[in-house]
C-alpha cells in the first residue's frame, strides 16, 4: 500500500472527489450512449428515465452522432484546424480529438472541465496524432476568460477556433447566465471561428418528465439538467 499524502499526489486526491456511492451525471450519460464508465448506482438512474421516456437513448446517440457530424463538417468543410470542447464529459467512442485528427492530423484541441470524475479520465483524452495536439483543462467553465487565457498555451487564439458546447448549458440554472457565458467565450475568439451546440428544449410531457426525473436522482449539478429533447447548431462569428 503506497504510503503517499493525497496532498502530494494529484491522482489520489482526485480519486478522493469522486463518489461511487451516487449516480453521477457524466457516468448515467455515459451508460446511455454505451459507454462502459459507469457504476450501477448510474444504471438505475438511466433505467429509470429510459423507462420514463424510452427515446432518450435515441436522443443521447443522436446528439453524440452531432458531434462527429459538425466536427467533420468544420474540418473538412470549413478548415478548421482548432478545437475547444467546453463541458467534455467522459471519454467515449470518437471523441471530438479523434474525429479532428482522423480528418486533419494537424488538428488541436482543448477539453475543458472541472470534474474530478472527467479529470480522472484525462489520460484516455489525452491521446494526439505526431502533428497535432490534445490538451486537457482542469477549469472552471464558469471562469470563461480564465478558460481562454489557459486555452493560449494550446491554441492560438488569433486563428479560428471551433468552440464546443455539447449537452452543458442546460446545467446552467438561469438562461441569462448561460448566454453570458458563451458570449464572454466567444468574445475571446477571431472573426472567422464557429460555435456548436446541443442542448435540450422542452417538447412534451413525456420529456418534462424524464428531465424532472433525472433531475430528482442526485445524479445532476445544481443547476439541474434541461428537458431531453435536443437542439443542435453550428454557426459562424462574422
Amino acid at each position: 500500500m503506497s504510503d503517499r499524502d493525497p496532498s502530494v499526489d494529484p491522482s489520489a486526491a482526485v480519486r478522493a472527489r469522486i463518489d461511487t456511492g451516487k449516480p453521477h451525471s457524466a457516468r448515467s450519460w455515459n451508460y446511455l450512449v454505451g459507454g462502459k464508465d459507469n457504476y450501477d448506482v448510474d444504471r438505475a438512474v438511466g433505467d429509470q428515465i429510459k423507462e420514463t421516456f424510452p427515446g432518450l437513448v435515441d436522443v443521447a446517440l443522436t446528439s453524440r452522432h452531432f458531434l462527429g457530424r459538425a466536427v467533420r463538417h468544420l474540418a473538412v468543410d470549413q478548415g478548421v484546424r482548432q478545437f475547444l470542447d467546453v463541458g467534455t464529459g467522459l471519454p467515449t467512442a470518437d471523441n471530438t480529438h479523434e474525429v479532428a485528427q482522423r480528418l486533419a492530423p494537424d488538428a488541436r484541441i482543448v477539453y475543458v472541465d472541472n470534474d474530478p470524475l472527467v479529470l480522472a479520465h484525462a489520460r484516455a483524452l489525452l491521446t494526439s496524432t505526431h502533428e497535432g495536439r490534445t490538451d486537457y483543462l482542469d477549469a472552471n467553465p464558469y471562469e470563461p476568460e480564465a478558460v481562454l487565457k489557459a486555452a493560449e498555451a494550446t491554441l492560438d487564439l488569433s486563428r479560428p477556433v471551433a468552440l464546443m458546447i455539447l449537452n452543458t448549458l442546460g446545467h446552467v440554472a438561469e438562461y441569462e447566465r448561460a448566454r453570458s457565458l458563451v458570449s464572454r467565450l466567444m468574445a475571446g475568439l477571431p472573426s472567422g471561428s464557429y460555435l456548436v451546440v446541443s442542448d435540450s428544449t422542452s417538447t412534451s410531457e413525456g420529456m418534462i418528465a424524464a428531465s424532472d426525473a433525472y433531475n430528482a436522482s442526485g445524479a445532476v449539478p445544481s443547476g439541474g439538467a434541461p428537458e431531453v429533447d435536443a437542439y443542435c447548431g453550428v454557426g459562424r462569428k462574422p
